[in-house]
């Protein structure tokens, strides 16, 4: 079952369930789907897929900062929901010792020697990691090992 077929039959259960919240969240989700396919016209596939929850997750997590910042723990509750039903769509993350394997392979695979070299490893590791690990912190960990 592909991840779209999934997400739209969790839909119909959260439907019959009268689950209204997470009702709410599927429909967010399957809106910017459907919006990039519109945009791009193209039908996603998994990865795809992946991608914009990944971003949606990026940004449930910075309003999430926000919002405890500001004090404002209700909706705060709500982003911190939406992000945990997003996480039951996404790949599982990637540990600390299969992330560093990753770099290690990308960086023997491209030779990668200095700072110039980082867009070779970066698009090489791109899609391994992507959905899995957060790409900021990644690149950090390559500029590291690259000697920045």
């Amino acid at each position: 079952m592909s991840l779209k077929d999934r997400i739209q039959e969790d839909v119909k259960h959260a439907l019959r369930g009268k689950d209204r919240q997470r009702l709410g969240v599927l429909r967010l989700i399957m809106a910017a789907v459907k919006q990039r396919e519109v945009d791009e016209r193209i039908s996603l596939d998994d990865d795809g897929i992946v991608l914009v929850l990944d971003k949606m997750s990026k940004q449930r997590q910075d309003s999430l900062d926000q919002y405890t910042k500001a004090g404002r723990d209700d909706l705060a509750a709500q982003e911190r929901f939406e992000l945990d039903v997003l996480a039951t769509y996404l790949p599982e993350p990637l540990g600390e010792a299969e992330l560093s394997a990753l770099i290690d392979e990308a960086l023997a695979d491209t030779g990668a020697a200095s700072m110039r070299d980082m867009g070779a490893v970066m698009s090489r590791l791109r899609p391994h990691v992507q959905g899995r690990a957060d790409m900021k912190q990644v690149s950090t960990v390559v500029r590291n090992r690259l000697g920045a």
